[in-house]
């Protein structure tokens, strides 16, 4: 769980309680894990930011920007809170309210391939078998040896009669 600063709390209850309309079209469709069965929270504090949307399974802020971040000093402090949010290990996307309301079906599939390849990332790969190379398996006698090749056949076959 990522700390928070606590005095923010109700600044964010505030905040939920006053979306603008670009931030309800976008929580429209990321409530209720409509994307990837993937929970977003709104208005979440983290650190001494509250972020408009985020998703802890897939480590991941979504901002929606008014025309105010477009001003220099805006630009600046989104950088360092970016920045900040990154050396928690989380990806933010940001978006300016025209895009979300005006192009809200490409903005939601940026979302669902960030999560997807958030999510892939987080499961690790199988841990490489030597070609070749011969172990006993745990139900064979101490003199069986099976090759690996013929083990990985099994179980595939195993896998596919379980779920097929």
């Amino acid at each position: 769980m990522l700390r928070y600063n606590a005095n923010l709390k109700d600044n964010a209850r505030e905040l939920r309680k006053n979306l603008t309309d670009s931030e309800r079209a976008l929580w429209s469709r990321l409530r209720s894990k409509q994307l990837l069965d993937v929970q977003f929270y709104r208005q979440k504090p983290i650190g001494e930011h509250i972020v408009d949307f985020y998703a802890p399974r897939a480590k991941l802020v979504v901002e929606v920007d008014g025309s105010q971040h477009m001003e220099a000093a805006h630009v600046l402090q989104d950088r360092i809170r970016d920045e900040y949010l990154a050396s928690l290990g989380l990806k933010v996307l940001r978006f300016n309210s025209r895009e979300i309301l005006k192009e809200s079906d490409a903005v939601v599939e940026v979302i669902c391939r960030t999560i997807t390849g958030r999510l892939k990332a987080e499961i690790p790969p199988d841990p490489p078998l030597k070609k070749g190379g011969i172990f006993p398996p745990p139900w064979a006698g101490r003199d069986s040896w099976v090759s690996t090749r013929s083990l990985s056949i099994r179980f595939q076959l195993t896998l596919v009669c379980l779920y097929a």
